[in-house]
């Protein structure tokens, strides 16, 4: 749900085409019903429904890379993600911190006891090349540990909070605002390009929309739970530009792999992981203020 600008309008004064509204819109919706069924139902049926998706982004995740030559073994990091969402639930922050270190050991380890290093590609004689790529393959899989599992584990967190369904709610309206304001702003305001190298649509008009509708629904949904309307104001600013940031790496890493989307499995919309990458660099801006800045507040 990163907020994207979508490309030049075909001619001047006509909105830019970017997604198809008619099958992205029901998509989202959608995806939208059954976030808050699993959320307002219980905490555990929302924890069911993110390793579900864990799942679904690890493995987009591992088949983009192993299309710029990565490895990634599959099994330990499906695995390990969802025993970290588990620990997390049951033991609180202690328990992700051991759960994302035997991810770590456990993706580490099955690796190396599966990689043939004298037939990686270019492998020399001494198999120096394939422990190298080796190397390469164990710090893509940690990348994939820190990113999705560890990341997600902050949203089960704070959805085991109290007034946790809010919280979550409110960590996925932030984004959804975000894409929201960032495409209309960008579709008719959007002139000045804001990275054009890494994602040409772009644009600071584009940002500026993001931020300001982001910050109507973090003020909104503070009031709601009756809680400080300049935390809903601070979480927005600082998760939008989060986003923001992690949609340009995105945009980066799948530019250079050669693929428009991470997956394709939600129409209108890509795959898992595009629609949940927002989410997750937000989540840190959100769990820092909620549980330190904001300690006593929220408790």
């Amino acid at each position: 749900m990163a907020s994207s600008d979508p490309p030049a309008p075909a001619a001047k004064g006509s909105a830019r085409r970017g997604r198809d509204l008619a099958v992205a819109v029901p998509t989202g919706l959608g995806l939208i019903v059954l976030l808050i069924a699993s959320v307002w139902f219980t905490p555990w049926a929302f924890l069911g429904l993110v390793c579900v998706a864990l799942v679904l982004a690890l493995r987009e995740l591992t088949v983009a890379l192993g299309k710029a030559g990565f490895r990634l073994p599959f099994v330990p990091l499906a695995v390990g993600a969802v025993a970290t969402q588990v620990a997390g639930a049951a033991a609180g922050p202690g328990g992700v911190v051991v759960g994302v270190f035997l991810t770590l050991a456990a993706t580490a380890v099955w690796r190396a006891l599966d990689f043939d290093y004298r037939r990686a590609p270019g492998a020399a004689p001494d198999g120096v090349q394939g422990v190298r790529s080796l190397a390469q393959d164990i710090y893509a899989s940690a990348f994939a540990v820190l990113y999705l599992p560890t990341l997600a584990a902050l949203v089960v967190l704070l959805s085991f909070m109290a007034q946790g369904r809010w919280l979550v709610l409110l960590l996925v309206a932030i984004p959804v605002a975000s894409d929201t304001g960032g495409y209309f702003a960008g579709a008719y305001l959007g002139r000045h390009k804001l990275a054009p190298k890494v994602s040409p649509k772009k644009t600071w008009e584009g940002l500026a929309g993001s931020v300001a509708l982001a910050s109507v629904a973090g003020i909104v949904g503070m009031a709601l739970m009756g809680r400080p309307w300049y935390f809903g104001l601070a979480l927005a600013v600082f998760g939008s530009l989060a986003a923001t940031l992690g949609d340009l790496a995105e945009s980066l890493l799948k530019r250079s792999i050669g693929i428009k989307d991470m997956g394709s499995l939600l129409p209108g919309h890509g795959g898992v992981l595009d629609r949940v990458d927002s989410i997750l660099m937000t989540a840190p801006f959100a769990y820092v203020l909620i549980t330190l800045v904001g300690a006593g507040v929220f408790g």
